[in-house]
Parts: C-alpha cells; structure tokens; sequence
C-alpha cells in the first residue's frame, strides 16, 4: 500500500522495485520504476533506500539532471502508470502537454479535458501526480495566479517555477546573509 506522506517512506518501494537517488537544487529524490517504467518520484527524508537502479531510473536521473541546471527542458522518459485511474491518467497527460515556463489554471486545466465543471476532480488528481516535477504538476496555478497546492510543499513549487521562468516567478533574497 502506498503512503500518503510528502517524504519517501519504507511502504513506497516492494521488493521488486528498481530505484535510483538524485540530488538536486530543492533537495534529493528517489526515482522509483518498475521493469516497464518510471512509477513515482519522491523527495527523500529519513528513510534512504539503497539504490538499486534500471534503464528507467537512470534515463529519469539523467534527465533531472539536466532539467535542474537548465541543460534541458524536456522530459522522455517511460511512465508505470498502473494500477491508477483512468480520469488520473488523461489528467496527467494533459500535465505534459503544459510548455515549461508557462503555467495554467485549475479551471483552464478542466475545460481542456472536455468538462469545465470537473475543476475538483482534476485538481484532486493534479495533487495525486505520483511523478511530480516530470509530469508538471507545479504548473498549475490558481485563476488568480496564486501558487495553490503542491504535494512536495508551496516553497519547492515556486522553486521549480522560478527555475523555469525567473523573470516571472524569481525567488526574492529577504537577507543578506
């Protein structure tokens, strides 16, 4: 059964599992995959698996990499996406289609998979996303602009905004030191 803590916990990974660590500006993850694809992303806490990597965990490293110090803004990588829902899958889809830097409302996210009313349910999926910065979930917004909502925490959605358009969501120095 899987967690429903922010941070990577022992009941995130089986047995069969492959996992692979990244460290990154906002913190080090576990990239969890299974022999068909990547599964999910955690940010690592207390518990810190051994690494135990694939094809899969290794391609989504590498391309972390590469996304957090600006080298790429691009993700290819094979998703597992079993074992969740149909409505989540065509949410998160939809997630990718979003261009770095830009962002989206809850509403624009509903009427873009067919039903302006389902703004409830597609923000509920939106925070299920279980490979978030991948599949983008920090780029939806509130209509209003605001920063609502983020699994990994407010501070670490604008982070990831700001390293994809700065001139609009720059992270502002209060001290100096």
């Amino acid at each position: 059964m899987k967690s429903k803590s922010r941070f990577l916990v022992p009941e995130d990974v089986s047995e069969a599992d492959c996992i692979e660590m990244v460290a990154s500006s906002i913190g080090t993850f576990a990239i969890i995959a299974s022999k068909d694809g990547v599964r999910s992303i955690k940010p690592v806490d207390k518990f810190i698996p051994d690494n135990k990597p694939n094809h899969h965990t290794n391609s989504a490293a590498s391309q972390l990499e590469m996304y957090f110090t600006g080298k790429s803004r691009q993700f290819d990588i094979k998703y597992d996406l079993s074992g969740h829902s149909e409505f989540s899958i065509r949410v998160w889809q939809e997630l990718i289609k979003i261009p770095h830097g830009e962002t989206i409302s809850y509403a624009q996210l509903a009427s873009r998979l067919g039903d302006p009313l389902c703004i409830r349910a597609a923000a509920s999926a939106n925070g299920r996303n279980p490979i978030p910065i991948i599949i983008p979930c920090h780029r939806v917004i509130g209509s209003d602009g605001s920063l609502t909502g983020f699994a990994l925490g407010l501070d670490v959605k604008k982070k990831l905004l700001s390293l994809e358009n700065p001139a609009k969501y720059a992270v502002i120095q209060t001290t100096l030191f």
